[in-house]
């Protein structure tokens, strides 16, 4: 089945110094039997207060050889630290600086996608120097990550990327092929029954969590995707408060199954 792991589900574990990158991808090969990886770059800058530094080019190769041994593919590169809308131009610029950087790093890395978001929790209300701002940086992005071979794109994440409308909005402006969606199921900040729906036709990769892994909203979730014509990865980002290799047998089981009875078991 195409299910992967998104790198947060492990921060918990990251952050008690038990894991790291590596021991991540160690884990979703061997332990979970995962031949593709949905990467948060946060795994690899050691604390949060980093974020917004560029990893070494030594790890970035240290990181490619792994994945190479591993045969191992990056379906997904969640990036933080390079959002697109900050008030302040300055940090504006750095943040551009830093999306252009880490698409150079996706294409090292063998990445098929790669998230950066629309903006920060203080991105809302929405100007419309924000949106007009955000959409042509995207469809820069976009025409840079075409080059690539990347798809890139925000994720219903925080801030205004949480409206569907307004992600709606922004796709329909950039209107670029390589530009796209990555669904974080239901997780919306208005409109939650119809919010997944709105986005469908620009999803290129998902993400399931704790409140969606083994429900009946999940699987409705899953549903509404695949009527759209959905045929992507499904990522489980489930960071559970403990146990978390054992939380997330009990998670990828239960994506397994919803997704058996959807008949989508390939």
């Amino acid at each position: 089945m195409k299910i992967c792991i998104g790198g947060f589900s492990f921060f918990n574990t990251m952050n008690e110094g038990k894991m790291d990158t590596f021991g991540y991808l160690e884990s979703s090969k061997y332990r979970y039997n995962l031949s593709s990886v949905d990467l948060w770059n946060g795994s690899f800058l050691g604390t949060r207060q980093d974020i917004f530094k560029l990893p070494e080019e030594d790890y970035i190769q240290k990181l490619r050889e792994a994945l190479d041994e591993k045969e191992m593919t990056v379906i997904n590169f969640a990036v933080d630290g390079a959002h697109l809308w900050d008030a302040d131009p300055d940090k504006r610029k750095m943040l551009y600086s830093n999306a252009v950087a880490y698409l150079k790093i996706a294409d090292t890395l063998g990445a098929k996608t790669i998230r950066i978001d629309t903006g920060d929790k203080q991105s809302v209300p929405v100007s419309e120097e924000q949106f007009e701002y955000t959409v042509k940086q995207f469809q820069d992005l976009s025409v840079r990550a075409a080059d690539l071979g990347l798809v890139v794109g925000p994720e219903n994440h925080m801030g205004s990327s949480q409206s569907p409308h307004y992600l709606k909005r922004v796709a329909e402006a950039v209107n670029q092929p390589n530009f796209g969606i990555l669904l974080h199921m239901g997780r919306w900040s208005e409109d939650q029954e119809i919010g997944d729906i709105l986005v469908a036709p620009w999803v290129y990769h998902t993400h399931f969590d704790g409140k969606t892994v083994g429900t009946d909203r999940g699987a409705q979730l899953v549903q509404t995707l695949l009527d759209a014509g959905y045929e992507g990865y499904w990522g489980i980002e489930y960071n559970a408060p403990s146990n978390q290799y054992l939380e997330m047998e009990w998670a990828i089981a239960s994506v397994k199954r919803i997704l058996t009875h959807a008949g989508k078991n390939d």
